[in-house]
């Protein structure tokens, strides 16, 4: 066991160093959310959103929205693609050949996920804070609710991405795969449109999916409490969104045990 962690921690520090090699992944799933939430805090800058008394400004507003974003991408999209990829090319067949275990291997990708994940959430928080004057919770059991969503969540979305990265047949299809699944996923779970906005029905298909949830967490984190009334129970449901992820992750866990292989059957 020992030398499986051994092995695991090394990966991380690799995968780290590779991740942020690749200017695109730098860029698509690490800067985009902060590119994101730049424009939306300018585009409505001289807008207003929440329950009179309460307002907030298009920064403090979006800035949960931008962080379940983060980790969705993070996690999900990025490991599907950079595993489809590596399964695609040949690496994944070498290091099959190697004494690393899929459990070291999964060490790695989930460091750098939770190392990745961690810094981009640390710079959309100071962006927003800095440059747009978001103010930020001073109670500590609000940081607490940040930690358990965080971490829950972006390990949820790693394991799920390592079971969707069986999906695409090739590394060069991976992206036309994966991409529009988290594109829907976004829309649909109040990242990009306000969720209170979207037909129940809409809201109902999007409480299925953990992304709703997430968002929803940040949400207590970082807006006012009254803003709990928007929400289709009225509350921040803590409990429910712990529920959700976890039944996500166990999901996740059981995909990756059925799909994932070294090399592909069909190959």
């Amino acid at each position: 066991m020992s030398r499986v962690l051994r092995l695991g921690a090394a990966r991380v520090a690799f995968e780290v160093r590779a991740y942020f090699r690749q200017g695109d992944s730098v860029f698509f799933t690490f800067l985009f959310p902060v590119m994101i939430l730049l424009i939306f805090a300018v585009a409505f800058d001289a807008q207003t959103f929440g329950p009179p008394g309460d307002e907030v400004d298009a920064a403090q507003f979006y800035l949960p929205a931008m962080l379940a974003a983060g980790v969705l991408l993070s996690g999900l999209q990025n490991m599907s693609i950079d595993i489809a990829m590596e399964r695609s090319d040949g690496t994944l067949k070498r290091l099959g050949g190697t004494p690393l275990s899929p459990v070291s291997y999964f060490i790695g990708k989930l460091g750098q996920v939770l190392v990745t994940g961690f810094l981009q959430s640390v710079l959309l928080i100071v962006v927003a804070a800095v440059f747009f004057g978001v103010p930020l919770p001073t109670e500590p059991e609000r940081w607490l609710t940040f930690a358990w969503v965080f971490l829950l969540g972006v390990t949820t979305c790693a394991i799920l991405g390592i079971g969707l990265s069986a999906l695409p047949r090739t590394g060069r299809s991976a992206t036309g795969v994966v991409i529009p699944i988290v594109l829907l996923l976004q829309f649909i779970s109040g990242v990009y449109i306000n969720f209170a906005a979207l037909p129940d029905w809409l809201q109902n298909v999007a409480s299925i999916f953990p992304l709703k949830w997430l968002a929803q967490g940040f949400r207590s984190v970082f807006l006012p409490e009254s803003f709990a009334d928007a929400e289709p129970s009225g509350s921040w449901d803590h409990p429910l969104i712990l529920l959700v992820t976890l039944i996500w992750l166990v999901v996740g866990l059981a995909l990756v045990r059925v799909t994932f292989r070294w090399i592909r059957k069909d190959s």
